[in-house]
């Protein structure tokens, strides 16, 4: 028996959490027993734990671990980290995102952990921290490098991005793309938002790095071109009551519709009938697998993982981002191009498969037993 320790600095809801989840409950029973170790976690996805309790796997929390810096709780975390891995006692260490990404690693190595793995989740290099911040962390993350066996990566972009910066050796990135699970995806019943009338949709975190502001500003772009086009804006965050403020200082309160939280993406996905992702900066972009699913067609920024999950511009039209002009310039160019518009969400509904959790879980079992059986 394989045992395994996922580490993330938390399990609110977002990718990683769901990456990390469908990781720990899904891999071959009576291979590998797997346990979950986070920070403190406010907000996690509505199931969780039904999930995990359904799959014997053990979320254990440590509350000094938070994403913030603050030096006298991140020591504390350490120690934390170390003396629980102690007691928990993995053959493999499987951090997840920045924080817990370092943390980790080097509680691991204190605590005398033989095999550890990281996924970054993406990575901090562009979009969240000053220039001074970010080489800090750069710093950190060469030195963390070498305690790592392996370094998964959710896109091969992500890995060259990690090398460029001094980070690692090649030999020591995988890519496995973040799993998304379909079923329910493709079951969905579509939700019909504005009968009529072309609803233009995206799903994210309100936050800075997701540039929903910039599908707010394009708004009046788009409309100007597609009077009757309506916007959906799915998620919550730091930035909705500044979001919501721009949209009616623009006029557009009656057209951009903000939903919040909402537990039923796959149905308002499935009654979008187009998709937008106007990140900074994205791993990968997991929500952009289940509009792919359902057939939608895609416009997107080309940051991280999203062109190669996108397959260059095949399965949606890539912008630059930060760019409200490029950004209404392309979505009107499908809008209003429906031929190019089909051809474009049946690229994606072709794609999607390549990015099921089924996939993700061979694979990612496939690296265990390689780690495990390089070492001993």
């Amino acid at each position: 028996m394989i045992r395994v320790l996922h580490l993330i600095t938390r399990l609110d809801v977002g990718g990683s959490t769901e990456n990390t989840v469908i990781s720990a409950s899904r891999m071959p029973k009576g291979e590998f027993s797997c346990s979950i170790l986070s920070g403190r976690t406010t907000d996690p996805p509505p199931g969780m734990l039904a999930t995990l309790a359904a799959a014997d796997v053990e979320w254990v929390q440590l509350p000094q671990l938070r994403r913030e810096v603050n030096p006298v709780l991140d020591v504390a975390a350490l120690f934390g980290l170390r003396r629980l891995i102690k007691r928990i006692r993995p053959d493999i260490v499987h951090t997840h995102s920045s924080k817990a990404g370092f943390l980790g690693r080097l509680a691991a190595r204190l605590a005398g952990v033989r095999h550890i793995v990281y996924t970054p989740h993406g990575h901090i290099f562009d979009g969240y921290f000053s220039p001074a911040a970010t080489k800090t962390f750069i710093g950190l993350e060469q030195v963390a490098a070498r305690w790592t066996d392996r370094f998964v990566t959710l896109s091969d972009d992500e890995a060259r991005d990690h090398l460029r910066h001094g980070i690692g050796q090649p030999e020591q990135f995988v890519t496995i793309p973040s799993g998304v699970d379909l079923g329910p995806v493709i079951g969905a019943q579509p939700l019909h938002i504005a009968t009529g009338r072309p609803v233009v949709g995206t799903v994210a975190r309100l936050a800075p790095v997701k540039g929903i502001a910039y599908l707010v500003r394009a708004a009046p772009r788009v409309l100007a071109s597609v009077p009757d086009a309506r916007f959906l804006i799915v998620g919550d965050g730091e930035q909705r009551m500044a979001l919501e403020r721009e949209a009616r200082d623009l006029g557009l309160a009656d057209r951009i519709h903000f939903t919040g939280f909402r537990e039923d993406v796959p149905a308002l996905i499935a009654g979008m009938d187009f998709f937008v992702l106007p990140s900074l900066n994205e791993g990968m972009g997991r929500v952009l697998v289940m509009a792919m699913a359902r057939g939608k067609p895609i416009v997107a920024t080309r940051v991280g993982g999203v062109p190669e999950l996108l397959g260059e511009g095949e399965a949606g039209l890539l912008v630059p981002p930060a760019d409200p002009a490029a950004l209404a310039g392309a979505i009107c160019s499908l809008l209003q191009d429906p031929v190019r518009l089909r051809a474009i969400a049946e690229a994606g509904r072709r794609r999607a498969p390549q990015y099921s959790a089924d996939k993700m879980v061979k694979s990612l079992a496939e690296l265990y037993r390689d780690v495990m059986g390089k070492v001993d």
